[in-house]
């Protein structure tokens, strides 16, 4: 296969997946729900639509031509899919096709049925991709591996895939910045940032910075359109135990009936419950974010108008160059592999 006849395939795919039918769409979802409980409907439209936009044949086939169109040595390329929100691991899947290399795929024991249902369209589309995508238990025949999990598993990935060529990304997660002069509207379009897939993502926005003495309650007003978080069973489950733990221990808290807003200086907060921190100046803003920036998969402001954000409601819409981790992974299959 040529570099034009992979892309075209996923030129292809993209289509297809924009004009998948409703019931063809939930009829996919409902067997991804019986596995894994946190896939309900609209989180699988989301991602569905989410690789669509991928795809988009414009944006798709520019950044394409930025990379090298066929490697000097097809490489078998191990990759460990992560499975905390549905079809995370596509776009690992997109850049080792695309760089003509063969696909180890270990997929997550979380996210089979929707990552082998794609793999199957795209095999329809272009049969002659079977002799590059293998499902695998194991990596042993891997020539380089890209991981993607846990600052614990990585650890676990480092020590076994060292000594070969390898990407390993660990725990991120996305920020918000509110300077206290956002409009109703613009603090509801933070809401999609926060809630959707209930918070497993590394694009969601798990702590908030905001000045001193910001007032909350516009921002708790305007959450309110994402109360619905609390029809998931599961999602309620965390935050009723939140809730309890935070009232225990008499932390002081912010409570929506859905969503907890306490100050702590962790970057990662539990399902249900939002950290926020406090700034004196930009200049104390600037060197907190700096802190964490390691751990930073993204950073949302109010129209993008913080250097380096994006807009409210754009964290869980990458486009095909955001790479997780900000780590090129086409550059990595060229350079370090190809």
């Amino acid at each position: 296969m040529t570099h034009s006849e992979r892309l075209a395939a996923f030129v292809a795919l993209g289509h297809r997946l924009t004009h998948l039918p409703a019931d063809e769409l939930a009829t996919h979802a409902a067997r991804a729900r019986n596995q894994n409980a946190w896939f309900d409907l609209p989180n699988v439209r989301a991602a569905v639509a989410g690789i669509a936009h991928l795809l988009a044949e414009t944006p798709l086939r520019q950044w394409a031509a930025r990379y090298p169109p066929e490697p000097r040595t097809v490489r078998q390329i191990g990759v460990v899919m992560a499975g905390n929100i549905p079809l995370v691991g596509f776009h690992d899947l997109l850049c080792v096709l695309l760089s003509g290399h063969v696909l180890l795929a270990k997929l997550s024991a979380d996210d089979t049925v929707l990552m082998t249902w794609v793999m199957e369209e795209l095999l329809t589309l272009e049969p002659r991709f079977a002799d590059y995508i293998k499902v695998v238990p194991r990596l042993n025949a891997a020539d380089a591996f890209i991981a993607t999990g846990s600052d614990n598993t990585a650890r676990y990935f480092e020590y076994y895939f060292g000594k070969r060529p390898h990407l390993i990304r660990r725990n991120r997660t996305s920020v918000a910045v509110l300077t206290g002069r956002e409009t109703s509207s613009e603090l509801a379009l933070l809401a999609p940032d926060i809630f959707q897939y209930y918070g497993l993502g590394c694009r969601n926005v798990s702590k908030l910075y905001v000045p001193e003495g910001y007032d909350f309650i516009p921002l708790l007003d305007a959450l309110q359109i994402g109360e619905g978080v609390l029809n998931h069973h599961k999602y309620q489950n965390n935050y009723d135990y939140n809730k309890s733990i935070l009232l225990v221990n008499a932390v002081h808290h912010y409570d929506t009936g859905f969503l907890l807003l306490t100050r702590n200086t962790a970057l990662v907060s539990p399902i249900s419950v939002l950290h926020y921190a406090e700034y004196a100046s930009e200049v104390e803003l600037v060197d907190q974010l700096t802190d964490v920036a390691a751990q930073t998969q993204c950073v949302v402001s109010a129209a993008g108008r913080f250097a380096g954000s994006v807009p409210f409601g754009r964290a869980q819409e990458p486009g095909v160059a955001d790479f997780a981790d900000g780590v090129d992974t086409m550059e990595f299959l060229a350079a370090e592999v190809g």
